[in-house]
C-alpha cells in the first residue's frame, strides 16, 4: 500500500513538473520540463551520496577506528540480506541519523557523534536496523529523486513567475499565476506526504531485521527529545536534506503537522510497541 501511494505521490510531481513546462513555453516548455527533470533525476541518480556526505563533512569509518559499529552494521545487513554499506561519522552533538545512495550496492549510512554518546548499543543497534530498512526497500533513492524535483519545481516556478509564462496557455492567466505560485507548495507537501509514508515502512522493516522493535522505539525516544534542544548547524543551513534523518533535525519542526517531514515520534513508538507486542505473541514470525 505505501509503494503504491509513493508511486502516486511521485507521479503527482511529475504532473506538477510538466504542468509548469506548459504554463513557460507551451507544448515545447512542456517537452523541456521533462528533459530537464530527467536530466535532474540522472544527476541525482549518480551523485546524491557523494553531495550530501561531503555536505556534511562525514568521514568513513572502518574496523580499526570503530569497530562495533562497523561490526553491528554488518550484522545487521546480513540479516537484511543486503551488501554491508558503507558508514560514515558525522561530527554533530544531536544524535541523528541517516542513510543515502542510489541502491543497496551504492549505498551509506551516517551516524553522528552526539549519537553513539547519548544512546545504549541496544539502541544505536535499533537505529542502524532502520537506515538499512530505508536502503533495503531503496527509499534513498525515491527520496533523493523526490527531494530533487519538488526543489527544480519550485526554481521552475520561480522562472515561469520572472518571465510571465505564455499567458495563451488552456489554463488562461490567472491560472497559470495560480498554478505558478501554489505548484512549489503542492510540491512540498508531496514531498512530506513520502517522507512519512517511508519512515513508518522503515520502522516496520528495521524493526524486523533486528529482532528488536523495543530498541528503536527507545531510540526515538532519546533522539527526539535531544534534538529538540541540541542544534545540528548543518542541517538547520540545508533544510532540504532534513527528510533524511531517522528524526527532524530542526528546532523549526513545531509546525503544523501538515507540513511536517517526519510522522510524529509518539505514533511511531506506539506502532514499534505493537510490534513488539506481536513479536512476543509469535515468536516464529517474521523476526530472525
Amino acid at each position: 500500500m505505501n509503494h503504491t501511494r509513493t508511486a502516486l505521490l511521485f507521479a503527482g510531481l511529475t504532473g506538477l513538473f510538466l504542468a509548469i513546462g506548459y504554463v513557460l513555453g507551451g507544448a515545447g516548455g512542456m517537452v523541456a520540463a521533462l528533459l530537464a527533470a530527467l536530466a535532474t533525476n540522472l544527476f541525482a541518480y549518480w551523485n546524491s551520496d557523494k553531495l550530501v556526505l561531503c555536505l556534511y563533512r562525514a568521514r568513513p569509518l572502518d574496523e580499526r577506528s570503530a569497530l562495533e559499529v562497523v561490526g553491528i552494521v554488518a550484522q545487521l545487513a546480513e540479516r537484511a540480506g543486503i551488501p554491508v554499506p558503507r558508514v560514515y561519522l558525522v561530527e554533530s552533538d544531536q544524535p541523528n541519523a541517516f542513510a543515502t545512495g542510489r541502491n543497496p550496492e551504492h549505498a551509506a549510512v551516517a551516524v553522528t557523534t552526539g549519537l553513539l554518546r547519548a544512546l545504549s548499543a541496544e539502541e544505536v543497534a535499533g537505529v542502524l536496523a532502520h537506515e538499512l530498512a530505508h536502503i533495503k526497500n531503496r527509499d534513498t533513492l525515491t527520496m533523493t529523486i523526490t527531494a530533487t524535483l519538488a526543489g527544480a519545481i519550485g526554481m521552475l516556478a520561480n522562472l515561469a513567475l520572472f518571465m510571465g509564462g505564455d499567458r495563451r496557455n488552456a489554463l488562461g492567466a490567472i491560472g497559470a499565476i495560480a498554478l505558478m505560485v501554489l505548484a512549489p507548495l503542492a510540491a512540498m507537501l508531496v514531498l512530506m506526504a513520502i517522507s512519512r509514508a517511508r519512515e513508518y515502512e522503515a520502522d516496520r522493516t528495521g524493526a524486523e531485521i533486528s529482532g528488536r522493535p523495543l530498541w528503536l522505539a527507545g531510540a526515538l525516544e532519546r533522539i527526539a527529545l535531544a534534538a529538540r534542544r541540541i542544534d545540528n548547524p548543518q542541517a538547520e543551513a540545508n533544510p532540504a536534506t532534513a527528510h533524511m534523518f531517522i528524526v527532524n533535525p530542526l528546532h523549526a519542526h513545531s509546525v503544523d503537522s501538515l507540513f511536517a517531514t517526519h510522522p510524529p515520534v509518539t505514533e511511531r513508538v506506539r506502532r514499534l510497541r505493537q510490534l513488539a507486542g506481536a513479536r512476543l505473541a509469535n515468536p516464529s514470525g517474521p523476526w530472525g
